[in-house]
């Protein structure tokens, strides 16, 4: 029980300022678009200012600290290959969510959000101290933006947090457009890529950055 909690704790303290930043940055984004702020730094799915980017610089970040702390990898070979297995699962799941979507279907369009969740574990197995604190700060990274997103949409600002667009949603009932557009992608899709993709550049950079400590000591 101790064990779990100091885990728990640590996974907290690890993750606590760069959840701030995300959030901040999801607030800026949302003033940003309000006010009509330029593009591309503010408007459009891939905004500059957006925290899709942060699991590229964030993994790393991760894994620095984890290795730093004694919680590293048991094999770099192996974790870098089993995050690397996650993205065609990601992407297989992608492909069923956008046939869901393109034709209205909620179950199938869930499958496929499941499966690209599903998608987190893989890298997981390989290092599950830097895939726990990854589903962590996905969790605390995205469930702001579903908040937000509800806000957005049940106020019909015009922002890309309540964007319909033309298909089948656009005279959905709220609850379907929610559901579909903001709670599961949000909640599944963008946590099993925050997870994968972390995992892949933290397993990446710690396995280079680990290659040349041992060097560098010799040399010295």
């Amino acid at each position: 029980m101790a064990g779990t909690t100091g885990a728990r704790t640590s996974t907290t303290q690890l993750i606590l300022v760069p959840s701030i930043i995300t959030l901040a940055i999801t607030i800026l984004r949302l003033v940003g678009e309000l006010q009509g702020w330029p593009k591309p730094w503010f408007s459009g799915g891939a905004a500059i200012v957006g925290i899709s980017w942060l699991p590229f610089i964030l993994g790393p970040y991760f894994a620095m600290k984890l290795a730093g702390m004694g919680d590293g990898p048991s094999s770099k070979g192996k974790t870098i290959a089993l995050s690397l297995a996650g993205i065609p699962v990601m992407v297989l799941g992608g492909f069923v969510v956008f046939k869901g979507l393109t034709q209205g279907g909620t179950a199938l369009a869930l499958v496929g959000f499941l499966i690209i969740f599903a998608a987190a574990f893989i890298p997981r197995a390989g290092w599950v101290a830097l895939g726990n604190t990854l589903l962590a700060y996905a969790f605390a990274a995205r469930i702001p933006v579903v908040i937000v997103m509800f806000i957005a949409m049940r106020a019909g600002w015009t922002t890309h947090y309540s964007a319909i667009g033309p298909g089948p949603f656009a005279n959905a009932p709220f609850w379907k457009q929610f559901l579909d557009l903001a709670l599961l992608p949000q909640m599944l899709l963008w946590t099993g890529f925050t997870v994968v993709i972390g995992g892949l550049f933290g397993a990446i950079a710690q396995a280079i950055v680990r290659r040349d400590k041992p060097a560098m000591q010799a040399a010295s």
